[in-house]
C-alpha cells in the first residue's frame, strides 16, 4: 500500500528548558532534531516546548518545513512542522483549554493529500491522578471527540471526515481513598466507547509498546500507556510489528527499543521520559 502521509507525537520534557543548563539543553536539541531526521516524518508535533533557542536550531537544521506554535499564558507549547511540500492549514484550538488558562490549546492542522484532507489534532491535555485532573482531561479529549462532528458538517454528512487525534492524553486514572479509584485501564475504556459513537466513529490505535512514559528502571512509579493516538474508521495505518509478535499501527520508539535498563535510563537522561509515536498513513 502506498504511503500517503506520515505522523510524529513527541512529549519532549521540558524542551529547551533543561535544569541541567545551557549546554546540555543545547546539545539535547541538537539529538531531538537528529531523531527527527531519522523518522522523517511530513508532520510532527512536539509537546511542551518551553524555549526559544528551539526555534532557531529548527529552523537552520529543517529548511524544508514550516513551523507553528501555539502561543498564551501557559509555559509549555505545543509546536508544529510541516513538511513545505505539504499544503496544510493551521489552526489554535483554545476550547481544549477547558475554560482554564494554564493549559495547552490544541494545535489543529488540516493537511489536503490526494485531494482529501486530514484533520490532525495534536493534544497535551491535563495530567493528575487527582479528580480535578481526571475531569478537565476527560473534559478535553470529550471535546476533541465531538468536534468530529463539525468536520463531519464541513466533510458532507456523517463519518465523511478524516479526522486524527493524538498526544500525550495522560490517561492516568483517579487515584482515591478507600479503594474507589478509577484504572488507567478503565479511562481508556471510557474513552474507547465514546469514540465508538456513532457520532465520532475513532479508532484508538495499537502500539507497537504498551508504555511510552517511564520515569526510569529505579523508580517506584511503574511504566505508563500515557500517549495514544485516535484515527477515523475510515483511515487505513501502515501495520508494524507489536513487542508481543502482533500487529500494531503506531511505532513507539525511544526507550521502548532500549536493550537493557541501562540503555534505557541513558535514553531519557538525553531526550525525554516519553517516548516518540510514528504511524503512516496508507491508501
Amino acid at each position: 500500500m502506498a504511503k500517503l502521509l506520515s505522523v510524529l507525537s513527541w512529549n519532549v520534557e521540558h524542551f529547551g528548558a533543561s535544569a541541567r543548563g545551557k549546554s546540555f539543553e543545547t546539545e539535547r536539541i541538537g539529538r531531538v532534531v537528529d531523531l527527527l531526521a531519522q523518522y522523517d516524518p511530513d508532520i510532527f508535533g512536539l509537546f511542551e516546548v518551553e524555549g526559544k533557542d528551539i526555534f532557531e536550531t529548527l529552523v537552520t537544521r529543517m529548511p524544508g518545513y514550516t513551523f507553528q506554535i501555539t502561543e498564551g499564558p501557559q509555559t509549555q507549547e505545543i509546536l508544529v512542522g510541516i513538511r513545505r511540500n505539504i499544503t496544510a492549514f493551521v489552526t489554535q484550538k483554545v476550547e481544549y483549554r477547558s475554560g482554564t488558562t494554564h493549559m495547552r490549546p490544541g494545535q489543529l492542522v488540516t493537511a489536503r493529500v490526494g485531494g482529501h484532507d486530514y484533520a490532525i489534532l495534536f493534544l497535551h491535555v491535563a495530567s493528575g491522578v487527582d479528580p480535578r485532573g481526571m475531569g478537565l482531561r476527560d473534559d478535553m479529549v470529550q471535546r476533541a471527540f465531538d468536534f468530529r462532528k463539525v468536520l463531519d458538517k464541513s466533510a458532507g454528512g456523517r463519518g465523511q471526515a478524516r479526522y486524527i487525534i493524538l498526544g500525550d492524553l495522560n490517561s492516568m486514572g483517579l487515584e482515591y481513598p478507600f479503594d474507589h479509584g478509577i484504572p488507567h485501564e478503565i479511562e481508556l475504556k471510557k474513552w474507547d466507547k465514546e469514540a465508538a459513537r456513532a457520532a465520532v466513529q475513532m479508532v484508538r490505535q495499537v502500539k507497537s509498546w504498551p508504555y511510552s512514559w517511564s520515569n526510569g528502571s529505579r523508580s517506584r512509579i511503574p511504566d505508563s500507556s500515557l500517549d495514544h493516538v485516535y484515527v477515523s474508521q475510515q483511515l487505513t495505518l501502515k501495520h508494524v510489528p507489536g513487542a508481543d509478535g502482533g500487529d500494531a499501527t503506531v511505532h513507539v520508539g525511544g526507550w521502548a527499543q532500549a536493550p537493557d535498563d541501562a540503555a534505557k535510563d541513558q535514553w531519557i537522561a538525553d531526550y525525554s521520559d516519553h517516548c516518540p509515536l510514528y504511524f503512516e498513513l496508507v491508501e
